[in-house]
């Protein structure tokens, strides 16, 4: 890598400062994203599409507003992955799925909309499964994406091109979204910080079901802090997501690191349900000592019996009311995972789907009782370490079956089903090198104070290499073809 593409590795914060000071140009920072994704990508296929000479005239346009004084918005100028769920306006989007192989929206989708409007440069658009159904990164469109640090191991999803792409420096800040830990999952096996964050709070204008609070838009960053940048220009109020509104993007500016002396914090191995690895439990283990000497830390598990029918039923309601039409015009064209998932939800009653419903009613309440003890929960990020990527998900846990296809991510699921904000801070590696990561719960509705909590677990732990963000090995990657 030279000089120059070092401007990639930058904190968002610190290249969003130095553009607004005029001291970086967001031409020579968009060039510097290009070349690292040429250097880069190739190993990983995690950036499937770009513009690059509409990227480049948005970013000459934003450097000409730098010099004529123009008010600039909290992503001005700076580079970003968009997930390729969400439409963005005369770049391909696909959504994974062959029958939108060769579609080019005319117009942004809304969150992409709010986006531009507060500077951002529509860089790339990042992988991810058909219709991100799937813990994985793999379609029939692109392919498979790989784990930045081994990239024949998988990156996780449905978010995991975005997550490669900011753990190599391709891009600063991308987006994800999250509905059993599609956010979650990559942002640990990745190294980054992610945040489910509570549902509302980043208005998802797109949802077919706009009053669940299952699935939601997400920010994913390299660090708390410019995790904090990003929810600036993505939290408000959107009239067409009807949970939204209760916060505005200010609420998380000048952020600082919280005092964490007299805090208490609940420790958890499984959510006191979930299937965990026993390697995840030892690595946890090893986490939860060195963070008793930071905070006031107490084993506890929250109540979430039957938080896996419930999410089952949830779940799969949800694709039958968002694909059920789509299954059915186009079965041969629509991957097993949306197909499965369609079909299942034909076999529930709504007596079924009463009883779900009701369950996370209840587990929503316990949790809330929960959380009145505690200042956060923190827990594993996912139940085994990253695996083969060419194996979409494990069939069992240390010679145990799982259930489902998606027992594997009850961990992460457990805690969509409660609604309350998670934020994935990286902590160390494996003996394998592989990122390890931890799920930090905060209080419904509180995520600025989650993020303050980030900032000094962050801040604690950054100078120690067992519990600090990893990074890649970006010349082993260099010329690789990933295969």
């Amino acid at each position: 890598m030279t000089q120059d593409d070092s401007l990639s590795d930058l904190s968002a914060v610190e290249m969003r400062r130095r553009i607004g000071t005029g001291e970086l140009s967001p031409v020579d920072l968009l060039s510097a994203c290009h070349r690292r994704i040429d250097a880069v990508n190739p190993a990983l296929n995690a950036v499937v599409a770009e513009d690059r000479e509409a990227a480049l005239a948005a970013a000459r346009e934003a450097e000409q507003a730098v010099v004529r004084g123009d008010d600039l918005g909290p992503l001005h100028g700076l580079p970003l992955g968009i997930k390729d769920l969400n439409e963005t306006a005369g770049l391909r989007t696909t959504f994974g799925s062959p029958l939108f192989a060769d579609h080019v929206p005319p117009k942004d989708g809304p969150f992409v909309a709010t986006l531009r409007a507060a500077g951002g440069i529509i860089a790339a658009k990042t992988n991810t499964p058909e219709f991100g159904a799937g813990a994985n990164t793999t379609n029939a469109v692109y392919g498979t994406t790989g784990n930045p640090f081994l990239p024949a191991r998988t990156c996780g999803g449905s978010s995991g091109g975005s997550a490669v792409a900011m753990a190599t420096g391709m891009l600063p800040l991308a987006t994800g979204s999250d509905l059993g830990g599609s956010l979650r999952t990559p942002a640990a096996y990745c190294g980054i910080v992610g945040m489910r964050p509570t549902p509302g709070l980043v208005p998802t204008a797109r949802k077919e079901m706009a009053w669940s609070p299952l699935w939601t838009e997400g920010p994913m960053a390299r660090s708390v802090g410019d995790l904090a940048l990003f929810l600036q220009a993505i939290v408000g109020d959107d009239p067409r997501d009807p949970l939204s509104g209760f916060a505005e993007g200010r609420d998380f500016e000048g952020l600082r690191p919280a005092d964490l002396k007299g805090m208490k914090v609940a420790i958890s191995e499984d959510l006191g349900f979930a299937p965990v690895s026993q390697e995840v439990r030892a690595l946890f283990r090893q986490r939860a000592e060195a963070l008793a000497g930071l905070v006031h830390c107490e084993a506890a598990d929250p109540a979430l019996a039957g938080a896996d029918r419930c999410f089952e039923v949830l779940r799969a309601v949800g694709f039958l009311g968002d694909k059920k039409g789509m299954v059915e015009k186009s079965p041969d064209k629509v991957g097993p995972n949306v197909s499965a998932n369609v079909a299942l939800g034909l076999t529930f009653s709504a007596a079924d789907v009463g009883e779900a419903l009701a369950v996370q009613t209840r587990l929503y309440k316990r949790f809330l009782d929960f959380m009145a003890d505690y200042d956060a929960l923190i827990c594993p990020v996912a139940s085994v370490q990253p695996f083969d990527k060419t194996q979409l998900f494990p069939q069992e846990i240390d010679g145990k079956p799982l259930q489902t296809y998606i027992s594997w991510v009850a961990i992460t699921y457990g805690l969509t089903l409660i609604g309350h904000p998670v934020l994935v801070l990286p902590c160390g590696q494996d003996a394998d090198g592989l990122p390890f990561g931890l799920q930090v719960v905060g209080r419904r509705g509180k995520d600025a104070e989650l993020l303050r909590l980030g900032l000094a677990l962050e801040e604690a732990c950054a100078g120690r290499a067992e519990l600090c963000r990893p990074l890649p090995d970006l010349g082993a990657l260099t010329g690789s073809s990933g295969d």
